[in-house]
């Protein structure tokens, strides 16, 4: 009886050891696919920000810094913005003017701004495959009324 007992010790390890894997990727899983879902609000968030930036700074903007802005103004505010696991250069962002009302062009008062945001969000977890596979292409898109 002693005998067949000392065969059982430790057997409980090796199924200890695979629950233990499986329930460590489980978690790191939720975790980075909650980094996912960050980024993607925070991408909207950028393109709200940047749209809101550009509706104050039209061409009839004064008091401002960078008025009269240009796609490259909102794409460096936008870039600035950056927090957190998110990668400034890696930001896409690109703001245009139309739909204005008769008699108005550019970033005139009364025209639409449109700021693009792009992000190309990147897993942490080692088992995925490297490449685009382990990229999820992130973008929103935000449009205002310029008011100045």
């Amino acid at each position: 009886m002693t005998g067949a007992r000392t065969f059982e010790r430790g057997s409980s390890l090796p199924e200890t050891a695979i629950i233990m894997a499986v329930l460590l990727a489980l978690m790191f899983g939720i975790i980075d696919f909650g980094r996912a879902i960050y980024t993607y609000a925070f991408v909207a968030q950028l393109a709200r920000q940047g749209a809101r930036w550009a509706v104050v700074r039209g061409s009839e903007c004064t008091l401002l810094d960078h008025c009269n802005a240009q796609s490259s103004d909102v794409k460096t505010y936008v870039q600035s913005l950056s927090e957190g696991a998110t990668n400034a250069n890696n930001i896409g962002v690109l703001a245009s003017w139309g739909s204005c009302p008769p008699g108005s062009t550019g970033n005139a008062p009364g025209c639409v701004v449109t700021v693009n945001v792009t992000y190309n969000f990147a897993f942490m977890l080692p088992w995925l495959p490297s490449g685009s596979l382990a990229t999820i292409p992130m973008s929103s898109a935000s449009a205002m009324v310029v008011s100045q």
